[in-house]
């Protein structure tokens, strides 16, 4: 049994990281909203610690990123094993783990994608950028795949909840690529840079004068991200409907954004682009009449090339 505590600290984690999916996970039968805020509130933590922000906002560059990262594998791994330490961020992802069967190497993956991060890894093609974007998002989509009630051996299904989690993360740097560049982090493919006459380095990315440039970069991501927006909502129409609905809405919120930061073009580049609660609102009306959809009739049933997670126990 979880304790109040926990239930109250992961409730807060998610409502204070992330309006739209606070909003969506307010969807999700009781028990299943909660076992996914406790993992949510486990994966805000440790992208936090990592990249000196709170509960994704303000983030600054950190002189220990190795420590932290360090504690985040030790105390993760503790949690994993069962161990208590009254810690609700870590008791609480600890029995979601063993609830819902998230195995080490899975959550090790979210991990590895963080150092990354920490190793100011470089990105040439897309193909780079997914493995970045399977770590610090792809990872988290498997997982709440499993927490959401997704069988461990459904491994298309969980494919595709990999993809949501990739397109998220794809719509993120699309959204965030100029506020990235201020803290000295480049996740544009530096081929595509290349294509646009531009290095691949945080100056040239803030830099104004490159805007219409960028934007032209940005937007290539945005339509990649859409493909595999498009793959998961095959998945998507395998689930319960009220689950269903949750993730839709979730995936609908996050594919305005990625839309907005196209439309708003070069002379917005460095604005966060974000949605209005009322456009929240009516989009989250919109993925009911998709969740009541259960037919994968005219959807892409075969992946078509995308990216393709690891497979992991």
């Amino acid at each position: 049994m979880y304790d109040a505590d926990d239930a109250a600290y992961a409730k807060a984690s998610i409502a204070n990281g992330s309006q739209s999916f606070a909003a969506a996970s307010r969807l999700l039968p009781s028990g299943v909203r909660e076992d996914v805020a406790r993992l949510y509130a486990w994966c805000r933590y440790a992208d936090d610690l990592i990249d000196g922000q709170d509960h994704g906002h303000g983030a600054a560059a950190v002189d220990d990123a190795d420590a932290r990262l360090a504690e985040l594998r030790e105390r993760t791994d503790a949690a994993l094993a069962g161990k208590m330490t009254g810690d609700p961020i870590f008791d609480g992802f600890g029995q979601v783990a063993a609830r819902r069967g998230i195995t080490k190497p899975l959550a090790h993956d979210l991990l590895n994608g963080f150092q990354m991060d920490v190793t100011a890894r470089h990105y040439e093609t897309v193909d780079d950028l997914c493995e970045y974007c399977y770590g610090v998002a792809g990872a988290v989509g498997v997982m709440m795949g499993l927490t959401i009630g997704v069988d461990a051996d459904d491994a298309d299904t969980l494919d595709r909840a990999c993809d949501l989690g990739l397109a998220f993360q794809m719509t993120n740097i699309a959204r965030d690529n100029v506020a990235d560049a201020t803290v000295g982090r480049v996740y544009l493919p530096a081929a595509w840079l290349a294509e646009e006459g531009l290095p691949s380095c945080a100056t040239a990315i803030a830099d104004p004068d490159n805007a219409a440039a960028v934007h032209r970069v940005v937007t290539r991501l945005v339509a990649e991200a859409d493909a595999y927006y498009a793959s998961a909502s095959v998945g998507v129409r395998r689930l319960p409907f009220r689950v269903a609905w949750a993730i839709a809405s979730a995936g609908g919120v996050y594919r305005a954004i990625g839309k907005r930061r196209v439309t708003w073009g070069a002379v917005r580049i460095a604005e966060r682009a974000r949605t209005t609660k009322a456009e929240k609102l009516g989009l989250i009306a919109r993925a009911s009449l998709t969740a009541a959809r259960t037919s994968e009739r005219g959807l892409p049933l075969a992946r078509y090339g995308l990216w393709q997670r690891p497979s992991r126990p």
